[in-house]
């Protein structure tokens, strides 16, 4: 759930995200009561469906998608995960070292500007970080260019992210969830209230499915299938170059 660079106190993940709580993945688990584990790997699985054989995790964090892809991928493919925190890169490192035999790699990277030749990637994979690149981010457009230059001619860009629940009830619920469940407990584990606020309000605050669909094809992907998860709270879509 990692996003750019930015030190102002308007984006406090920054901060969390460097300073790498021990608990990071931990409160992953308990925010989304250990679903974010299949979620990432339906998300790998999705990345998989098109038989890429480089793919990209983009702003990675602790690995857990390159993992998921590196471990379910029953071809050699080439897997690059990249993050800007280098605590986290180390635990994603830390984390692969039990997969023998896989060409899986972390590399340090701004989403704004990637360390990758264009049209390097089929496939580009974006676990829960899609919100942070685009939720009010000055460098949005920046990421979703970038996104779209390393992308081969159709290769596919996977997002795994919160989205926002059809049904009104439980939209509701959903959003009194994340602002006081998700900010409160995940403020406390990590010692980083101001975080977690922003995580409940811009989860809460996020395009619904259609708005998301509409961003990809304004900045240069085709229409994405999406595939709500646990009544829409969150979703996996799927964009062609």
């Amino acid at each position: 759930m990692t996003n750019n660079k930015n030190t102002s106190g308007s984006r406090p993940l920054y901060g969390m995200f460097t300073d790498i709580p021990p608990r990071y993945d931990l409160i992953n688990r308990l925010i989304t009561w250990g679903m974010d584990k299949n979620w990432r790997q339906k998300a790998a699985l999705s990345c998989l469906a098109f038989r890429p054989q480089k793919v990209l995790d983009l702003c990675c964090g602790t690995g857990d998608l390159a993992i998921n892809i590196a471990y379910l991928a029953d071809y050699p493919v080439e897997i690059r995960g990249m993050d800007y925190s280098q605590p986290m890169l180390d635990i994603a490192r830390s984390k692969a070292s039990t997969l023998l035999g896989k060409n899986i790699n972390f590399v340090s990277g701004e989403a704004s500007k990637m360390p990758f030749p264009d049209e390097f990637f089929d496939c580009v994979g974006i676990s829960f970080a899609f919100r942070n690149l685009t939720y009010k981010n000055p460098l949005a457009a920046s990421h979703l260019a970038e996104i779209v230059r390393v992308l081969k001619k159709d290769g596919h860009c996977v997002i795994a992210e919160s989205s926002q629940p059809a049904n009104g009830f439980i939209r509701a619920l959903y959003h009194f969830y994340m602002r006081q469940y998700v900010a409160r407990i995940g403020g406390w584990l990590s010692g980083n209230k101001a975080a977690y606020r922003y995580l409940g309000d811009s989860a809460a605050k996020f395009y619904s499915p259609a708005e998301l669909s509409q961003l990809l094809i304004q900045n240069g992907l085709q229409k994405a299938d999406y595939q709500p998860l646990f009544f829409g709270a969150a979703g996996i879509y799927s964009a062609k170059k």
